[in-house]
């Protein structure tokens, strides 16, 4: 199915097309390229784009769009980044979908996916989503281009590091519905105090269309701030969360063998599912999840369906058993990031997680804190106490605090860490694996399921 022809990329980008051609998909990676897409070329400052336009091309890439002239099909643009901009605006304009905008200091990825788990029940045919993590000044742009005229529900992920950020990217996306998952000390090195994540969070409401609904996190200790926000620019406002005051919450839960059973209320509506996810971080995404639907006018008990498909993502609760010795070791993959609030998540999972062996944890740092790093690293020993966590790896400088709050090993990098595991791992141990992403816990997960690190 067409996604866009090259008279369409040039009037939407102001561009010159050399020829006539047309594209399924849109990609700037060239590794993505399987045949039919348009390769964007960019300029960044560590590499331009231009160089891998040979690739995309023998790849199969339909056409390409450039600011600079090239020998394969193309639309020449001033810059390609404004180009894939001006692309995406031109996709918000001509949609007719219910537009959703996800952001959260955590959950934003795994409510996006929620979403699209429960909307595609809906619409499978016509329900786009975000991809990967996509959710900046390059990855929004491209998700919004890749959506197809004939959507009817579109969800995208937002973030940001510093204050305005958002404020730019929902302006671009324009959401019907935005939501804030919750509000956490991460990247707070860029900020005053946790109110002023808050604010920057806030943001996405700047962007609603009229009409448009905002959806707030009633159990947050920021909600009357960001409610006060919220009303400034949405017509309707609904609250989610394990408070039963809140318009759409938890009434009861419970872990059974297969994941957990949930019974929630949606407005008027009491419906129950089985999710395969375990926490009530991951109840909490649920009820973000099932309020957006709701504000969407989707039917709610499919809405659960979808929902209650959802599995662990890679880096965000996966989890996994691999045999070892003569039995099986279980992995809880929460390797892709951290903060304070989704380590004592995670913490919390583990807590709760049978096992014949024993609770490890192996953790690393966490990234800018800022000025009250150490005194988040340290605050740890308590959920990782409550959790029955023994033996306690810690990986990275940052955690020397916590290290020396729970007398446990500092290792240096994520490969001693796979070491001491592979000479001190036992049948029927489950292992936490989390920490900031740039401290590459995840090859830990993907050495022990035999795949490339």
């Amino acid at each position: 199915m067409t996604l866009w022809t090259s008279a369409d990329i040039a009037a939407a980008t102001g561009g010159t097309a050399s020829a006539d051609f047309t594209v399924d998909a849109v990609t700037f990676d060239s590794r993505e390229v399987i045949g039919g897409e348009l390769f964007v070329a960019m300029k960044g400052e560590v590499t331009d784009g231009h160089r891998f336009i040979g690739t995309a091309i023998d790849r199969g890439a339909a056409g390409c769009l450039v600011s600079a002239p090239v020998e394969a099909p193309h639309v020449l643009v001033k810059d390609g980044l404004a180009g894939l901009t001006a692309l995406g605006i031109e996709a918000r304009k001509r949609a007719s979908a219910k537009i959703i905008g996800v952001t959260g200091s955590v959950g934003k990825t795994s409510v996006k996916e929620a979403l699209r788990l429960a909307l595609s029940e809906v619409e499978p045919l016509h329900t786009h989503a975000s991809v990967k993590s996509y959710n900046n000044h390059t990855g929004v742009p491209l998700s919004l281009a890749r959506m197809p005229a004939d959507s009817r529900f579109g969800i995208f992920e937002m973030g940001m590091n510093h204050a305005g950020e958002l404020s730019a990217l929902t302006r671009l996306v324009r959401p019907d519905i935005a939501i804030i998952t919750a509000i956490a000390p991460a990247h707070i090195e860029f900020f005053e105090n946790e109110a002023a994540i808050a604010d920057a969070k806030a943001e996405i409401f700047e962007g609603l269309t009229p009409g448009g609904t905002a959806i707030l996190p009633l159990d947050s200790p920021h909600y009357v701030r960001l409610r006060a926000r919220a009303e400034r620019f949405a017509d309707n406002v609904l609250t989610f969360g394990l408070d039963k005051r809140a318009d759409v919450h938890v009434i009861r839960s419970a872990i059974v063998e297969h994941g957990t059973v949930v019974q929630a209320v949606v407005g008027d509506v009491e419906i129950a599912y089985t999710a395969q996810v375990a926490g009530e971080h991951w109840l909490s995404n649920a009820m973000a999840t099932l309020a957006a639907a709701h504000a969407a006018g989707a039917d709610i008990a499919a809405a659960a369906l979808g929902i209650a498909q959802l599995q662990g993502l890679a880096g965000r609760g996966a989890q996994h058993e691999i045999p070892w010795g003569n039995g099986t070791v279980r992995l809880l993959d929460e390797s892709y990031n951290a903060n304070s609030a989704s380590m004592k998540a995670a913490l919390a999972v583990l807590a709760d997680t049978a096992t014949e062996g024993r609770r490890i944890a192996v953790l690393g740092a966490m990234k800018e804190l800022g000025d009250r790093s150490d005194e988040y690293h340290a605050e740890l020993a308590a959920p990782i106490r409550a959790a029955g966590a023994d033996p306690v790896i810690l990986v990275g400088e940052e955690m020397q605090p916590l290290a020396a709050e729970l007398g446990c090993a500092l290792l240096p990098n994520a490969t001693a860490a796979e070491e001491w595991l592979r000479s001190e791992l036992k049948a029927g141990d489950t292992v936490l694996v989390k920490g900031s992403n740039s401290i590459g816990l995840s090859r830990i997960i993907s050495a022990f399921r035999g795949e490339a690190a």
